[in-house]
């Protein structure tokens, strides 16, 4: 399908009646900013992917249960500094009274709010702190306020990650704008990972609820910087029809147009978090072909993206093309060894089964260019493996292993 979109500024506003605010409410020693809130002028039909870890925070339960039951949404809040998770009873206690307190402040019901957490796991949210600063990101709430919101989510981040794009349906413009934070502890099955997502078009529930995990699939869930999953990994989008398009009931043209599009959010998102991982000097994307369906095509792509050796090779700038063949074998997909081909960027070093004569210090130059690109620009090594000739295809994205990720990680609690 064509890209028929196009990219506008205003990250998670750009919708059409969503507001948005990011403040410091005192959540993080730092005093950085640490305190999260989207809000939809109307009910949003909501949507969420959520960590499938069985150690899982407060707040994942909470919006699991009323998801269930109840799917039409109006606001999001979301704590930076403790991750509430591994807290017992006394951080479901919290979790419910801060729904409590944001209800209060915004004038609406407390099962109208979903509720998000990220930092130190076993640590509970500093209530008082949080109670004081919630009237404050209320008030700061603005159509203006996406910037501050992507700031407001991250921990360890380097960088805020936002997107917003724009196409046309039945002739009226509809949007779908994101935020995500995530830097280390990344291996989704669904990564620490938080991304909101808002749109603007109309949409039934169960589609909606669809179209999120379809996208979860071909973005979140094939990122890893580490290997390690996060207990409050948490992809939720907001659909509140202020588009004033026809509501989309059934699969068909339209709902593919608009799943394409949500689809490229959560990739640029999902490859923001991972660009951005710890320690990291560029973004690894690995396209696998030749399996039998995607499903295999992307397994093998994340457990090359995902291998320690692939990733200290590459910080190395070492082409080491034997690492990627040897994660390719113990991803658990059966295929013949004499039909595995490899590439790094444009050049081929391994096709049939064969290792091929190549320029070494070529390979290497070109791993050094892709360390020393700009952030979001050329900073991308490309790996491609072709397994035979099936017709199933998959890409995952990944970082380099380098000293800094060992040291930030080491320090994380002090």
């Amino acid at each position: 399908m064509s890209k028929d979109w196009q990219e506008v500024s205003g990250g998670i506003t750009a919708p059409k009646g969503y507001r948005a605010a990011g403040i410091a409410a005192g959540l993080k020693p730092s005093g950085s900013p640490d305190l999260t809130l989207i809000y939809s002028d109307a009910e949003a039909i909501a949507a969420g992917v959520f960590t499938t870890s069985q150690v899982r925070a407060a707040c994942i339960d909470y919006c699991r249960g009323l998801l269930a039951k109840k799917p039409s949404i109006r606001a999001i809040l979301c704590n930076s500094g403790q991750a509430n998770a591994a807290t017992g009873q006394q951080g479901l206690e919290d979790t419910l009274t801060t729904a409590r307190w944001l209800a209060q402040s915004l004038d609406i019901s407390a099962d109208s709010i979903l509720l998000a957490s990220t930092g130190v796991i076993g640590q509970r949210i500093k209530m008082t702190a949080l109670e004081q600063g919630i009237p404050k990101v209320v008030a700061a709430l603005s159509p203006d306020g996406g910037p501050q919101a992507a700031l407001s989510i991250l921990t360890t981040d380097l960088v805020p990650k936002s997107i917003a794009l724009e196409t046309t349906i039945d002739d009226r413009p509809v949007r779908i704008g994101g935020i995500a934070k995530g830097s280390g502890m990344i291996h989704p099955n669904m990564a620490t990972m938080l991304s909101f997502i808002t749109c603007d078009a109309a949409v039934t529930t169960n589609l909606w609820q669809q179209m999120l995990s379809r996208a979860a699939d071909k973005s979140f869930n094939q990122i890893t910087v580490d290997g390690d999953t996060s207990t409050n990994d948490s992809l939720i989008a907001l659909a509140n029809g202020q588009s004033r398009t026809p509501a989309i009931t059934e699969e068909g043209p339209v709902a593919e147009k608009l799943e394409a599009m949500l689809t490229e959010v959560c990739q640029y998102l999902a490859k923001a978090i991972a660009r951005d991982g710890e320690g990291a000097t560029c973004l690894i994307e690995v396209r696998v072909s030749g399996a039998i369906d995607d499903n295999e095509a992307r397994l093998v792509a994340k457990t090359i993206a995902g291998s320690s050796l692939v990733k200290s090779a590459i910080f190395g700038r070492d082409p080491n093309w034997g690492r990627i063949a040897a994660a390719a074998g113990r991803a658990g997909i059966l295929f013949k060894q004499d039909d595995l081909s490899i590439k790094l960027g444009e050049q081929l070093l391994m096709e049939n089964g064969q290792p091929l004569t190549f320029d070494r210090q070529s390979a290497s130059d070109y791993l050094k260019k892709a360390a020393s690109g700009a952030y979001l620009k050329e900073d991308t090594v490309l790996i491609a493996v072709s397994l035979g000739n099936g017709s199933g295809s998959g890409i995952a994205w990944g970082c380099d292993l380098s000293y800094d990720y060992v040291k930030i990680n080491a320090e994380y609690t002090t």
